[in-house]
């Protein structure tokens, strides 16, 4: 069975502590697949480029896709690329779509989630939204907080091969945490009770947040996610994604009830 999916990128600056346009586009789409179960093969890749865009940074760009998707392993398969006059875009805008195999046998969805099932996190939290938004307002906080951006196949993948009760995996992208798990709520209709102090954010983030007035909750992330499974396997999940460097700070952070 393959999955399918299309994504557009648009952010400034185009490079920030910790990743740039480029690699975000490749992680984005990567982790796309992922949460549905599938093992990322192959990606298409369009570029429109504003007229007198610096092809030095061009070029920086397209290294780090290229190095994301190796790293990945995910295969850059066509592309496309289209010059527009200068002012009708913000510098550079990056389309994508990913083909995968998907290789979980259960449906990783909303609709499989159970009461009594616990929410892992598989990270801190806020980095990603905090570096771009420092970058972009050229704020010198002084913390060198760097984006997460990372593809979470290797993180990921194994769970679903060695997890019989794996429900569902997303990540919490714009709206950051609080809103993907509200998200949850929702379409499920079951409530989602968290323990606020079990939510791994590094101090450096804490910090930065509480000095800007900003809730890390709803901060964007690009390489964490939200995994829900049986409260029986749990701690098994927890233990798989520990051994993993991008697993390292994994925490189960509350349960889902019945409302």
């Amino acid at each position: 069975t393959v999955a399918f999916t299309t994504d557009s990128f648009v952010v400034s600056p185009l490079f920030f502590p910790g990743a740039d346009i480029g690699k975000l586009a490749v992680c984005g789409t990567t982790n796309d697949l992922v949460m549905r179960g599938a093992v990322p093969e192959y990606l298409s890749l369009a570029f429109i480029v504003e007229e007198g865009f610096d092809l030095c940074t061009l070029g920086k760009i397209v290294d780090s896709i290229a190095g994301a998707a190796k790293a990945s392993g995910i295969n850059i398969a066509t592309g496309d690329f289209k010059v527009v006059e200068k002012g009708a875009a913000d510098k550079i805008f990056i389309n994508t779509s990913g083909v995968g195999r998907i290789i979980s046998k259960r449906d990783l969805s909303v609709e499989a989630i159970k009461p009594e099932d616990k929410i892992i996190l598989t990270g801190q939290i806020g980095q990603h939204g905090l570096a771009v938004l420092a970058k972009r307002k050229e704020l010198d906080l002084g913390f060198n907080i760097a984006s997460d951006c990372a593809a979470l196949d290797g993180l990921l993948l194994p769970l679903i091969e060695k997890l019989k009760s794996l429900r569902f995996m997303r990540d919490p992208t714009r709206g950051g945490v609080a809103t993907t798990l509200n998200e949850i709520a929702e379409a499920s209709g079951l409530g989602v009770f968290i323990d606020e102090k079990s939510i791994p954010v590094s101090s450096k983030v804490r910090v930065a947040a509480e000095l800007l007035g900003i809730d890390p909750l709803y901060v964007a992330n690009e390489g964490k996610a939200i995994i829900i499974v049986s409260a029986q396997e749990a701690r098994r999940a927890l233990a798989l994604l520990k051994k993993h460097p991008l697993g390292r700070h994994a925490s189960i952070i509350g349960s889902i009830e019945k409302k």
